[in-house]
């Protein structure tokens, strides 16, 4: 009989185990530090995550292994192989949820196709927090992850959502490198209408958290007062 996949998130910044007990249920950390076997992007970040859950076992005697965007598609197999041999595993996120924008998906999808039990635990999903903040449209909303780095396809593609979000009345929701952030709200200014709403979400559940939703007009006389350059950001369009 096989094991459970478990579905673990991860916070959404560094910080001590206090930290993660924040954002964290008690049941998930719990569960967490039960398991011995993992799959996570990086085998380094997630040993520090396991190290801030502080798991039963000693570090050395837990199997990590990768799953990201270099791995072949012939390889989640293996990844699922200690869990159709018995055995209860993790799948953990870098920050937030697994598998929402996050290459564990194929995992979750294999585990499916062999009949594995597949078990999502609570966590933060920045995604659904900067919708929750926003005050924008969250009956109907699309996320559409990172746009095109182009300038020029990147504006096109901005009206093309915005429309969308007109015809529909759908928040639209996109993220950028965060080196990118300024960029990209440039971009969403210059191409959006004046009365077009925008929210910019930087360091969900963190101390230096900052959430604001404006208007396309207003955000150019007031962009440069807002500090996202570098940090981890969520943005969020709702077209009037």
């Amino acid at each position: 009989m096989s094991g459970v996949l478990y579905l673990i998130p991860n916070a959404l910044g560094e910080g001590d185990g206090a930290a993660l007990a924040a954002v964290l249920p008690a049941s998930v950390i719990a569960r967490t530090a039960s398991l011995g076997y993992f799959v996570g992007e990086n085998a380094k970040s997630t040993r520090a995550f396991l190290k801030r859950v502080g798991v039963a076992r000693p570090i050395q005697e837990i199997e990590i292994r990768e799953l990201n965007v270099n791995t072949p598609a012939a390889e989640i197999e293996r990844l699922l192989a200690p869990i159709l041999a018995g055995a209860d595993g993790g799948l953990v996120s870098e920050a937030g949820c697994p598998a929402v924008a996050d290459p564990g998906a194929l995992l979750v999808r294999r585990a499916h196709e062999r009949g594995v039990k597949v078990t999502p635990l609570v966590g933060p999903s920045s995604i659904l927090l900067a919708l929750m903040a926003s005050g924008l449209d969250g009956q109907r909303f699309a996320f559409h992850g990172y746009l095109p780095v182009d300038p020029g396809e990147r504006s096109k593609t901005l009206r093309e959502l915005e429309q969308r979000s007109r015809k529909g009345r759908e928040t639209q929701i996109f993220i950028e490198t965060p080196y990118r952030n300024r960029a990209l709200l440039d971009a969403l200014t210059a191409s959006c209408a004046p009365s077009t709403l925008i929210t910019v979400a930087v360091d969900l559940t963190l101390e230096s958290e900052r959430i604001a939703t404006r208007t396309a007009s207003d955000w150019k006389k007031q962009a440069g007062a807002f500090d996202m350059h570098k940090r981890p950001a969520i943005f969020l369009m709702l077209a009037n």
